[in-house]
């Protein structure tokens, strides 16, 4: 009994390049996916930070001693914003601008209002107070420190935000 050799059909010679082709596109696909995971990973993480660092602000406006009763609102401002820039001025790429201000709880949260003074955040009616200090941290220009990627998938500013209510007796 002879064997004869099998031969190849010949559509197998056409199909050469076709594992290639099917890898190049499948990486690019894996490639992309993870890149996009490490840009927003990374604008998660500065966003956490800043409102981590926020927080803390608000925190050390409310606990901080305030020597002077004539400037108790200004002291309580720069003790946010001195604990914020110890929170992320070290290690965060760009610089952050900070924005505290003292304002009546009813007034929206852009610091637009005009700041009410010691006597208005006193205990009235039975409610302990009716200011609060408000703390915003925001951060541009992170484009230039994340990985490139699309514009339109990377928000201009990410801010971080927190506010804490005053009680008015600690302002006597």
């Amino acid at each position: 009994m002879t064997t004869r050799p099998i031969r190849m059909p010949a559509r197998r010679h056409r199909q050469r390049g076709v594992y290639a082709v099917e890898y190049a596109l499948v990486f690019l696909l894996f490639f992309g996916l993870i890149y996009a995971l490490i840009c927003y990973s990374l604008l998660f993480t500065y966003r956490l930070a800043l409102q981590h660092a926020a927080e803390d602000g608000a925190r050390a406006a409310l606990r901080v001693r305030v020597p002077d009763v004539g400037d108790q609102m200004n002291y309580r401002k720069r003790a946010a914003e001195s604990m914020v820039l110890r929170r992320v001025g070290t290690w965060l790429p760009v610089a952050p601008g900070i924005r505290t201000c003292v304002q009546r709880v009813a007034d929206p949260d852009d610091c637009s209002s005009v700041e009410p003074s010691i006597a208005e955040c006193q205990p009235q009616g039975g409610w302990p107070g009716t200011c609060r200090i408000l703390v915003r941290v925001q951060a541009a220009g992170l484009s230039q420190v994340l990985p490139p990627f699309p514009g339109f998938a990377l928000p201009q500013a990410v801010t971080g935000q927190a506010s804490v209510l005053l009680d008015g007796r600690t302002l006597l």
